[in-house]
């Protein structure tokens, strides 16, 4: 079987691994996790990281620290996965959902409606929530000030663009806070795990003491707060810091994944890539997480069902785009500014395979696959 995007993990990582291991820190925190966090830190442009059990995790301590309240609206990209509408939830916030533009990234024009609606409702925005989809980085030149006019704290969901960059910035340095997962399928990976990112020592002191538990500095367990139990642990971010040693050459190898794929459907009508192809230094790239292709059937002669199928015949996993939060059943009757783009994207969009590990062999196996079906197309 071919997966969409398995674990890329060599004897670098064994030996991090192993290393944690005989250091006798088996528990959560230790000396691999402050090491973690410095580490993540400067390579997002941040100040501070907390290392935490999952992205979900960081992005509910975020908007608890952003003081979100019950009653309060967040608003937040529709087309992304449920761990971004969920943590809002949490807190007893409601999500108020945003469609995509053609990028599948939240559009600016229908956050700026947004903002107007919630205000001309009297309803208290908690914080702006903009997710970078596949890993490619979400409009900052207009969504920031939009946010910052508006007087609303800006999170970002960059659970899916660790080392992607907007204009010669980490996705995960903008934002008043920011989150990042390291999920087992994700560009990088602590088997389970995220990041919450930000610059101010005081939120990174309480996001670590909200993340253990809330204990108060006492001989005995004493709490005066809720608290969560959300630390990663020292193993984990050992297997963390060997895979963040790698992940440029690891971006680098789904970037040429993504190119073989160009250089087969660029020429067939009707399809169309998300994201950005080409790798510029300093400037605006994806981390090329997810190679993502828009199929028009009556166009390309073939549609994102017929490929898939071929695909699930020959052992090769893919995925259809996210489907829009505002679809979702659990938020039926949820506050949405929408234009049913995130619906045609969903209805006509698809994730092939694209982890680093795989093969030359293997993509020239998917390759055939696709070509297949254009061929008979």
């Amino acid at each position: 079987m071919i997966y969409l995007s398995a674990p890329d993990v060599t004897e670098a990582e064994e030996t991090a691994v192993l290393r944690a291991v005989r250091s006798g820190w088996i528990a959560p925190l230790g000396p691999e996790v402050d090491a973690f966090e410095a580490e993540l830190a400067e390579a997002t442009g941040r100040t501070h990281a907390v290392a935490l059990s999952s992205g979900t995790a960081a992005l509910h301590l975020a908007l608890l620290l952003l003081d979100v309240r019950p009653g309060d609206v967040v608003i937040c990209s529709s087309m992304t996965f449920a761990a971004t509408a969920n943590a809002i939830c949490y807190v007893g916030a409601e999500p108020w959902f945003v469609d995509a533009d053609r990028s599948a990234n939240l559009n600016p024009d229908l956050l700026e409606r947004a903002l107007a609606s919630a205000a001309a409702a009297g309803r208290r925005v908690g914080a702006v929530v903009p997710v970078d989809l596949f890993g490619h980085v979400v409009d900052h030149d207009r969504i920031d000030p939009l946010v910052s006019r508006a007087g609303v704290p800006l999170l970002v969901d960059a659970a899916e663009s660790l080392g992607s960059r907007y204009a010669g910035r980490p996705a995960a340095g903008f934002g008043d806070l920011a989150a990042v997962s390291f999920n087992g399928n994700k560009i990088m990976t602590t088997s389970g795990g995220g990041a919450l990112l930000c610059d101010d020592a005081a939120t990174a002191k309480r996001a670590g003491y909200l993340a253990s538990q809330a204990r108060q500095p006492a001989k005995h367990y004493h709490h005066t707060e809720i608290g969560y139990n959300y630390r990663l642990s020292n193993v984990l971010a050992a297997l963390g810091r060997a895979q963040l040693a790698r992940l440029e050459s690891m971006i680098e190898r789904r970037r040429a994944i993504r190119q073989r794929y160009r250089a087969l459907l660029d020429p067939v009508p009707g399809v169309s890539f998300l994201g950005q192809c080409e790798q510029h230094a300093g400037a605006t790239r994806d981390n090329y997480w997810l190679t993502s292709v828009v199929i028009e059937p009556e166009l390309a002669g073939f549609s994102c069902d017929d490929l898939g199928a071929a695909l699930t015949a020959a052992g090769i996993e893919s995925r259809p785009l996210w489907k829009p939060m505002h679809l979702q059943p659990v938020f039926a009757g949820a506050p949405a500014e929408v234009d049913g783009t995130g619906e045609w994207l969903f209805d006509h969009g698809m994730s092939l395979p694209s982890g680093s590990a795989l093969s030359d062999s293997q993509v020239d196996r998917i390759l055939e696959v696709i070509g297949g079906v254009v061929a008979r197309a």
